[in-house]
């Protein structure tokens, strides 16, 4: 049976850590936690689980899970965030995985918890992720604040049954507050790249990311949190279209 270290990044994570931690228990053969200075009582819950405890200043989701890995004992990386957490079936499934390890990778669904309830469309789920993989595989990519574990070319990758449980947003003012931190991230991000926006982008962008995910991810049968996160699947989009145009405007 091969080793396997569970990693996760953390801030503030005191509200949804435990259940964390607690599902990686008899699951991961070691877990080490990076922080970015956390106030709360994050160092005080991993302490309890006798994890590997590293505080590192937080330079973006991608350099953070980067660095993570960096500090992996074990060649086989479970990684999750501090919200997350296996269900029952998906922690059988990754202990079947270490016994008969097939793949480069394998992905999960991962179910998001929304205002207390569990999400089934909305373009939320099944929300594909990769989390499962041996170390030099391929590296953590993408765009900030969206990460995601990316293969080598010609690696191939499995996938476990069971769900990667994720408690996401508490209340609406939650939401609202990560929407518009997620869309300054972004913006920025996009602007490092060299990408631009333009009023088409602005007005056609957000219509289609509400369209996709109400009419055809089915978010309707999500009921009324359906419709509030498709409305805010608008506005992120909408204002990091609208803060790269300034961001361009601004450094002309």
């Amino acid at each position: 049976m091969i080793k396997l270290s569970g990693v996760i990044i953390t801030y503030n994570e005191e509200e949804h850590l435990e259940k964390c931690l607690k599902s990686l228990v008899g699951v991961v053969d070691e877990i080490v936690v990076v922080d970015s200075f956390s106030t709360d009582k994050t160092p005080e819950i991993c302490e309890a689980y006798n994890v590997v405890f590293i505080q590192n200043e937080f330079e973006g989701y991608i350099e953070q899970k980067n660095y993570a890995l960096s500090h992996a004992k074990y060649d086989y990386i479970l990684s999750l965030d501090g919200d997350e957490a296996l269900s029952d079936t998906l922690q059988k499934s990754v202990l079947k995985a270490k016994e008969h390890w097939g793949f480069d990778g394998y992905y999960c669904n991962r179910l998001n918890n929304y205002c207390g309830q569990w999400i089934k469309h909305s373009d939320w789920y099944p929300d594909k992720k990769l989390r499962l993989f041996k170390k030099g595989s391929g590296e953590w990519k993408g765009i900030n604040p969206h990460d995601r574990y990316t293969l080598k070319k010609g690696l191939k990758a499995g996938k476990l049954k069971g769900d990667l449980l994720h408690w996401i947003y508490r209340d609406y003012r939650e939401h609202n507050i990560k929407v518009e931190n997620f869309s300054t991230i972004a913006a920025q991000a996009y602007f490092d790249l060299g990408k631009k926006s333009s009023i088409w982008k602005i007005l056609f962008n957000p219509t289609w990311a509400f369209f996709k995910a109400y009419f055809l991810r089915l978010g309707f049968l999500d009921g009324l949190n359906g419709f509030v996160i498709c409305i805010q699947t608008f506005n992120v989009t909408f204002l990091k279209y609208i803060k790269l145009y300034r961001l361009h405007q601004n450094n002309k």
